[in-house]
């Protein structure tokens, strides 16, 4: 945990928000597995219904994985991103997009 230094408060910690998009992706991720498994009971009209929602949970896990691993590799900002995608260019050897000049 990082101690907040600055804020009226005094210090308090502070828990990096990738950590609770993890914890996220873990529980939705759980939820799909178990959700599938499980498998279908009930009225055959809302089989579709059930379907959707899994397959929800399971691109809302993944969504939610990205996002703490951007967070985590300290992506916040698209121009970060665009930094790191630069870098990488450069690292292979390619010539820089027209936009990057």
């Amino acid at each position: 945990m990082e101690v907040e230094e600055s804020g009226g408060d005094g210090d308090r910690p502070r828990v990096q928000s990738h950590w609770y998009w993890a914890t996220a992706s873990v529980a939705q991720f759980g939820w799909a597995v178990s959700s599938y498994r499980k498998g279908y009971a009930g009225d055959h009209r809302l089989m579709p219904m059930k379907t959707f929602a899994v397959a929800s949970l399971f691109l809302g896990a993944s969504a939610s994985a990205s996002v703490a691993f951007l967070n985590a590799s300290g992506i916040h900002k698209v121009e970060d991103l665009m930094e790191v995608g630069a870098g990488k260019r450069t690292g292979l050897g390619i010539r820089p997009m027209a936009g990057d000049e």
